[in-house]
């Protein structure tokens, strides 16, 4: 059994709009459940801040293994949105 330290997490520092001021999003919509295969890039879901919508993609291939944060959720910039087991 691995341990969760080979996981890898999904946040939203590398896809956040530069061009706004809020540190908060909504998480709009998940487009893959957890144990769905995932490839590097692959959309994961779309958050919105400040009416502006963005997709999120998998840092890595592998294993979407947890999602943290259900459609819905506010989050701030940076939290953890899901866990990726790598291949």
């Amino acid at each position: 059994m691995s341990s969760d330290d080979d996981r890898v997490a999904v946040d939203t520092d590398d896809v956040w709009p530069e061009d706004t001021d809020e540190d908060e999003g909504v998480v709009v919509n998940w487009f893959l459940r957890e144990g769905s295969r995932v490839d590097a890039g692959d959309d994961l879901c779309e958050f919105q801040v400040e009416k502006v919508s963005v997709d999120v993609p998998a840092p890595t291939s592998g294993t979407l293994e947890e999602i943290v944060l259900d459609e819905d959720d506010e989050f701030e910039r940076g939290n953890v949105l899901a866990w990726i087991r790598p291949d």
